[in-house]
């Protein structure tokens, strides 16, 4: 199990990290030039899943590549449409439970509820990331078992 979580904190750590800083900065500068809750919350649930994201789609490229490169292969845009295949399957349904419902309603009420911006999109962020994981584990497990991330 320790490999386990080993392997999730090296795919997923760095991400997060990333997008943390993304999301408070976006919600900071949000909430200074529009004063609005609403679309504080909507902009940094955006600008920290398409940083998160982004950060993830380009580390599992880059594997890939390097995997290519090792098996005499070229990267091509098959397999790029293959990473992308495999990212579908990990996040999908986490993300499509989050962004819609979890994360933007906690970016909401818990800067209002703690009367801090910082520390409540902080806390919102880390506890939609606890029920966000949940599937998004499970399903990288799956798609490892059937080999959607064999790329040869």
């Amino acid at each position: 199990m320790k490999n386990k979580i080993n392997e999730w904190l090296k795919r997923y750590l760095p991400a997060e990290v990333i997008s943390m800083i993304f999301t408070l900065v976006s919600a900071e500068l949000t909430f200074h030039y529009t004063q609005n809750n609403i679309a504080t919350a909507l902009i940094a649930t955006l600008i920290g899943n398409t940083v998160y994201f982004s950060c993830i789609l380009l580390n599992d490229v880059v594997s890939t590549r390097k995997q290519c490169l090792m098996n005499g292969k070229k990267y091509t845009r098959l397999i790029f449409y293959k990473n992308i295949r495999a990212l579908f399957l990990e996040f999908g349904l986490a993300e499509v439970i989050d962004s819609l419902l979890i994360r933007p309603f906690l970016m909401y009420y818990l800067p209002i509820l703690l009367n801090s911006l910082t520390w409540g999109t902080f806390l919102a962020k880390i506890t939609a990331d606890v029920t966000f994981y949940l599937p998004t584990i499970f399903l990288y497990e799956v798609s490892k078992k059937i080999r959607l991330r064999d790329f040869h």
